[in-house]
């Protein structure tokens, strides 16, 4: 059902330059897709830290009123220095993040084969990125390329819109959703004169992490949200699930792939169908997963068994080319036909 591309990871660490020359690629990852010009055109997470010194642990945040990334070193034996998760640590009760990202760009001529830009084409640079901008989502619609990406700060987690024609002149919107919410995967056209979006509030009181579904009449005020179904107990999506990339029009209704974890967090990719006319009614949805760890390069690395779909290709002959981070650390790409996908719904 599933074709891995031969050539995975199709990006690596080691195929992006560092934004500055005293910094390394931790991590390629979690890519928006879509095509311009002719190209297969991926918007990448890159994570980056200081070169490290030995005794110490090396991160960067950004300065919001420079608009400068600043290094930090601490030292590992201090004794206000917690680090019992590999992609954070606490220092002196602050949480910091282990690396820093930015969206990085790369084109394919057939898909599979891709060239990173040598420079970022989009940096932190407000108040409310001062951790990183991270996992992006493209969707074509109205003429213009829209990029939803996650905003990260000690003021939360929160969901920020830009907007290009050409991936060199880039509009940024602001927020779209606010904290704590990520995981926004936008349609590709108006459904009765409105837009519409998935989107997962973070619980942190009642509730498990669900897909959500709001509309909007310009793009930048969402409301009129709903749920539109959470993790299922005992199955391979129990703990959390999210949107992947925008869904796709078939005639049976709108085909969203969405990833989920279950309780050892190890995430894997299904599928729901939604009505084409009511979207927050699901018509079938996947009983397992269809593409889940199981290639070496899923299941080992930074973070193994973590496949995390959130980018799509349409090639029009009823297959798709699909882009997913794997392990936290390398991008992927495989191919899957629509049919197969719609054999997995119940």
């Amino acid at each position: 059902m599933i074709e891995r591309f031969a050539n995975n990871p199709v990006i690596t660490p080691q195929m992006v330059v560092p934004s500055r020359p005293d910094f390394e690629v931790m991590c390629a990852f979690n890519a928006g897709a879509t095509t311009y010009n002719g190209k297969v055109i991926l918007l990448v997470r890159v994570a980056e830290r200081p070169v490290p010194r030995e005794g110490y642990v090396a991160t960067a945040t950004m300065n919001a009123e420079s608009k400068t990334i600043e290094p930090l070193y601490i030292k590992l034996d201090d004794p206000e220095l917690n680090m019992d998760d590999p992609r954070l640590f606490i220092y002196k009760g602050t949480l910091y993040l282990t690396s820093i990202s930015h969206i990085r760009m790369a084109e394919s001529v057939d898909g599979r084969n891709f060239t990173v830009a040598t420079q970022p084409t989009m940096l932190p640079e407000n108040k409310y990125e001062t951790y990183g901008i991270e996992d992006p989502r493209v969707t074509f619609i109205d003429g213009w390329y829209y990029i939803n990406y996650s905003a990260i700060s000690l003021l939360g987690v929160m969901t920020s819109l830009a907007r290009t024609k050409d991936f060199v002149n880039i509009e940024r919107l602001g927020i779209i959703f606010a904290p704590d919410n990520k995981d926004i995967a936008i349609f590709p056209e108006k459904i009765n004169g409105r837009y519409y979006a998935f989107h997962r509030p973070s619980m942190k009181q009642l509730g498990m992490p669900s897909m959500w579904l709001a509309s909007s009449d310009n793009l930048l005020d969402w409301g009129h949200h709903q749920h539109i179904m959470g993790p299922r107990p005992g199955m391979w999506d129990s703990e959390r699930i999210g949107c992947g990339a925008a869904p796709i029009r078939t005639p049976q209704g709108w085909l969203e792939l969405y990833h989920a974890s279950d309780e050892n967090t190890r995430y894997c990719t299904g599928a729901v169908l939604l009505d084409l006319n009511e979207p927050w009614k699901v018509i079938a949805r996947s009983e397992q997963p269809f593409l889940f760890p199981e290639a070496e390069y899923e299941t080992t690395g930074f973070l193994p068994n973590v496949i995390f779909h959130s980018g799509l290709v349409d090639n029009g002959d009823g297959t798709l080319y699909l882009y997913y981070g794997s392990s936290d650390e390398i991008e992927c790409g495989a191919k899957v036909s629509i049919a197969d996908i719609m054999a997995t719904l119940i």
